[in-house]
């Protein structure tokens, strides 16, 4: 299945949620404001969820002059990968780690933190910046950038959801609404289901993004010791901005300072473990001239 088939699946999932919520706090007229508002949302989400991403963690473009080490990196992982250059931006945070974003790869970003950029050494970080342009080659930037913008509305609504339940919740008498305990459990769910659906789309991505980014870099260990390295670091030092409903965009998963909620449930990212196995017995049939998969 293809990333834009699964794009338009998400969209309409995660709009169903939306919608779903906007019926119950609503009623009829609930289910109308709240199309409006998820069709608003898919047009802007495709448009500019990579602006909203960017803003969420106060991302910062680096130009050439203040950071010409990285950009030679990106720049040669580019032309290996038959892309264009992406932009290349800072996230002011000490959780080391990376993401890209944008809605195809000539309008694509890749963002590191400036934590990632203290702790790995240059072998590493090329590979961490392969995995990116990995994501990015396969198009993946755009399902993973919408999913967590239309996710983080989500839960914003199921909080406003909740706090209307507690005043009484719809008092139209339309639908199940008028239910505060309805209200309630629907309020705890919608979030949930958000996370399993991203949990569903993410996984297999990473897979194929370490796969890509192993033959761009041309070094799966150095690409396995990056994940190793970064699995320790992010359960020490938690994200401090941004909102968890957007950690599948990252190549590990981060902890969150506040707001995990039920994010931390379901698990966007394969197992660690796996994917650095895959990724050494990648670099061991390199080493003994066997076929890659």
């Amino acid at each position: 299945m293809t990333s834009q088939i699964k794009t338009v699946m998400l969209l309409g999932l995660l709009s169903a949620i939306i919608i779903i919520l906007g019926g119950m706090l609503g009623g009829r007229s609930g289910v109308i404001i709240a199309f409006g508002l998820a069709l608003a949302m898919n047009v802007g989400s495709y448009w500019y969820s990579d602006k909203i991403v960017l803003s969420m963690y106060h991302a910062r473009e680096l130009s050439p002059d203040e950071s010409p080490f990285l950009h030679r990196i990106v720049e040669d992982l580019a032309a290996r990968a038959g892309l264009p250059k992406p932009r290349v931006c800072v996230v002011p945070e000490e959780a080391p780690n990376a993401f890209a974003t944008g809605r195809d790869p000539e309008h694509a970003v890749v963002a590191v933190t400036e934590g990632i950029l203290r702790l790995m050494p240059p072998e590493e970080l090329r590979g961490v910046l392969a995995h990116e342009m990995g994501h990015i080659k396969n198009r993946d930037i755009l399902i993973q950038t919408v999913a967590g913008v239309l996710a983080s509305a989500i839960v914003t609504l199921a909080n406003i959801f909740q706090f209307a339940a507690i005043f009484g919740g719809n008092r139209d008498g339309e639908g199940h609404g008028g239910n505060p305990l309805a209200m309630l459990v629907m309020a705890m769910l919608a979030p949930l289901a958000a996370s399993i659906i991203q949990m569903a789309i993410s996984r297999s991505r990473e897979y194929l993004a370490d796969d890509t980014g192993a033959d761009l870099c041309g070094d799966p260990n150095a690409l396995a010791n990056a994940l190793h390295r970064l699995g320790v670091a992010s359960g020490q030092i938690p994200m401090t901005t941004g909102n968890p409903s957007t950690e599948q965009m990252f190549i590990v998963q981060p902890a969150f300072a506040v707001g995990g909620g039920m994010n931390r449930l379901f698990s966007t990212h394969p197992p660690l473990e796996e994917r650095i196995a895959r990724l050494q017995q990648r670099a061991a049939e390199r080493r003994g001239g066997g076929h890659w998969n």
